[in-house]
C-alpha cells in the first residue's frame, strides 16, 4: 500500500538530514579512521589565531608548538585550557593525547625564531 506524500518514508528522512549533514570529514585517513596531524593542525587553526603551529604524531599521540597571543598572561595549564577548548570533543573521540608547548610571539622569537 503506497504512503501519502509527506507521510513518512525516505522523503522526510532526506528532508530531517541535509546531505551536508553527512559528508565526510576531509581531515580523517578513510580507510583507517585515524586523525591526522594535518587534521589536529587545522582543527586548531579553525578555533585559535597563531602566528606559528606545527603538528606532529602517529594518528593516536599528537606533539604541537603554538604560537599564540591568546596565550599572553596565562599561565601553561591556562594555555593548553585554550587548546583544549578549541578542539572540544574531538579531544575524546578523536585525539587520544596531544603534547603542546604554548609560546606566545615574544617567547617563540626570545628563543631563536622568526
Amino acid at each position: 500500500m503506497a504512503r501519502p506524500a509527506g507521510a513518512g518514508g525516505l522523503g522526510t528522512i532526506a528532508a530531517a538530514f541535509p546531505a551536508r549533514a553527512c559528508q565526510p570529514d576531509p581531515f580523517i585517513h578513510r580507510k583507517s579512521a585515524v586523525v591526522t596531524p594535518e587534521a589536529v593542525r587545522a582543527y586548531i587553526a579553525a578555533g585559535l589565531a597563531c602566528e606559528h603551529l606545527e603538528v606532529s604524531g602517529d594518528g593516536q599521540h599528537f606533539e604541537a608548538v603554538i604560537v599564540s597571543d591568546a596565550f599572553e598572561g596565562k599561565r601553561p595549564v591556562a594555555r593548553h585550557q585554550v587548546v583544549y577548548q578549541v578542539l572540544g570533543d574531538r579531544m575524546k573521540a578523536e585525539i587520544h593525547a596531544l603534547s603542546m608547548k604554548t609560546l606566545t610571539p615574544a617567547e617563540w622569537r626570545g628563543a631563536g625564531n622568526s
